[in-house]
């Protein structure tokens, strides 16, 4: 860690960003969390911030750096799921859903970059999913909106590597955090899809109900921007581990027919 490291954390007021900056906190960094409707917190600095605006990522990112001078670690946690099916989803959703979980990554990352270039040093976790890798049939904006950023991380990790900035993706699976208050729907419904609809929000609920506290994901993140070489990419569970193995290693038929008895959807006809 950097001697009174920085760390701006987006996403933060609750679940997996508020888990991070409290982990952060505990190693010894100041961090600034940020939210569109930000609470004052005792460890944490919160402010706000909308990461589909430039203007509100530029005041953000400028009030971090006036009221600490630098920053070392950026955690691009902010983001949503947007359910439904692909044909139920309009394009000015899928236009948002991307606008936030990517663009807003980029609007962050590039307004902290010049920064850690004139520092040469400086820590980027961006927080993907398991999804990242995999298609979520009812989800697939969402799953486009991971893919990208996994591109996107690994290309960006090769261009700042000179300056001392190391890029690293998570891709946690099913993490126990309030599914309904970060899930948004599509807004059209069509009957034909009912059904496997239901079963993939039923599968999302109970998943999330069930699965790894997030402690557990601002655990690695610690030991992300403590380590001198992060790696690029660190899956977070026995659920992404065995998924994106059996991704990697079965044909695709097989591993079509594993997702959706995972899923609870019947077999396609």
């Amino acid at each position: 860690m950097k001697p009174e490291g920085v760390a701006l954390v987006t996403g933060a007021s609750s679940g997996i960003g508020r888990a991070i900056a409290t982990a952060l906190h505990a190693n010894g960094y100041r961090v600034f969390g940020t939210s569109r409707s930000p609470s004052p917190g005792s460890d944490v600095e919160m402010l706000p911030l909308n990461v589909t605006s430039d203007a509100s990522v530029s005041e953000c990112v400028g009030e971090a750096l006036r009221a600490s001078g630098r920053i070392d670690v950026l955690v691009n946690n902010a983001g949503y799921i947007l359910l439904g099916a692909s044909e139920e989803t309009t394009v000015g959703e899928a236009h948002t859903q991307m606008e936030t979980n990517f663009f807003g990554v980029v609007r962050i990352t590039n307004a902290v970059l010049p920064t850690m270039r004139s520092q040469r040093y400086g820590r980027i976790v961006n927080v993907s999913s398991v999804l990242g890798i995999i298609g979520l049939p009812f989800g697939s904006f969402y799953s486009a909106s991971k893919w990208a950023l996994e591109a996107y991380s690994e290309a960006l990790r090769e261009e700042v590597r000179p300056f001392g900035i190391a890029v690293s993706v998570l891709e946690p699976g099913l993490v126990r955090t309030a599914f309904s208050r970060n899930t948004r729907s599509a807004s059209r419904r069509i009957d034909a899809y009912s059904a496997r609809r239901e079963l993939i929000l039923d599968f999302g609920a109970r998943g999330v109900e069930h699965g790894m506290a997030t402690e557990r994901v601002a655990a690695v993140v610690a030991r992300i921007i403590n380590s001198r070489r992060p790696g690029v990419r660190y899956r977070i569970g026995r659920d992404a581990r065995t998924l994106a193995a059996a991704k990697a290693l079965l044909p695709q038929s097989w591993f079509e027919s594993m997702s959706r008895r995972t899923l609870g959807l019947a077999p396609a006809r």
